[in-house]
C-alpha cells in the first residue's frame, strides 16, 4: 500500500511496538501515544491519516476519545480493543468509529482493515482485478463481469463483505449494520442467507472459496 501515516492510542507499550515494527514494514508509520493525554496532544499538533484507537485506557475511556477527535476531524478511526461485546462495538461506531476491531488479532488483519480504509478515502490509488464488482449507481454485484440475482438482503451483505474483504465479519456485525436485516433476527438466520448466497455465486458449501466460515465468530470474504 502506498505510505500512511497513524497515530497509535494504546497502553500497552509492548504490543504497540509490535504492531508499529509489522506495519512499517508495509509502509504505514506509526507513532504511539501511550496515553490519552499524550494521543490528544499529539493529534493536535500534528497531521495523521488514521487513528489506531485502544478503548481501555489510563484518564479517559476510549469512548470519550474517540467522540473528541470525531467533533473535530474525519480523520479514520479503527478501534482496536479486548472489549468485544456487540454494545461496546455499537457505542464505538455511534461515537464515530470506521471500524472495530477485537483482539486479540493477527496484525496482517490490521493491515488489511488499514489498506480497505486507505482505499476508500484515496480510490484513486491502484485496484486489482477481482472476481466480484459492485456497482452502487445500478445496485448490481457481478462476478466475473456476470449479474447476480440477489434479494434486497442478500445485496447488502454481499456488498458489506465486499467492502470488508478478507477481514472477519462476526453475524453480530452484520445484524448491526445492515439495515435490510431487522436486529431482531436471529444469528441462525444470517447462516441460511451466507448459505443461499453461496448457492448464487457458485461456492461450494463444503469447502468455500469466497465465503469462509469462521468457527464460533462469523465469516469471511475472500475476492480473489
Amino acid at each position: 500500500m502506498s505510505f500512511a501515516r497513524s497515530l497509535m492510542i494504546e497502553d500497552d507499550n509492548e504490543l504497540a511496538q509490535l504492531l508499529k515494527m509489522r506495519l512499517k514494514k508495509d509502509n504505514i508509520e506509526v507513532t504511539i501515544a501511550l496515553t490519552p493525554l499524550e494521543g490528544l496532544t499529539l493529534f493536535q499538533t500534528n497531521s495523521y491519516d488514521l487513528l489506531v484507537l485502544d478503548l481501555s485506557l489510563p484518564q479517559m475511556d476510549g469512548m470519550q476519545i474517540c467522540s473528541l477527535i470525531r467533533q473535530e476531524s474525519d480523520i479514520p478511526i479503527i478501534i482496536s480493543s479486548a472489549r468485544s461485546d456487540i454494545l461496546d462495538k455499537k457505542m464505538g461506531f455511534s461515537r464515530g468509529a470506521d471500524d472495530y476491531i477485537p483482539k486479540p488479532y493477527d496484525s496482517q488483519e490490521l493491515i488489511f482493515r488499514i489498506d480497505a480504509i486507505m482505499r476508500r478515502i484515496h480510490p484513486t490509488l491502484p485496484k486489482k482485478s477481482t472476481p466480484f464488482e459492485i456497482d452502487e449507481e445500478r445496485h448490481e454485484i457481478s462476478r466475473n463481469a456476470t449479474l447476480l440475482h440477489l434479494t434486497q438482503a442478500e445485496y447488502d451483505i454481499v456488498a458489506y463483505m465486499i467492502k470488508k474483504d478478507r477481514f472477519v465479519i462476526a453475524r453480530e456485525e452484520l445484524l448491526l449494520n445492515i439495515g435490510s436485516i431487522r436486529y431482531e433476527s436471529s444469528l441462525k438466520s444470517i447462516d441460511v442467507i451466507i448459505g443461499r448466497i453461496r448457492q448464487k455465486i457458485g461456492d461450494d458449501p463444503k469447502n468455500p472459496r469466497y465465503i469462509v466460515s469462521v468457527r464460533g465468530v462469523g465469516y469471511k470474504f475472500v475476492n480473489e
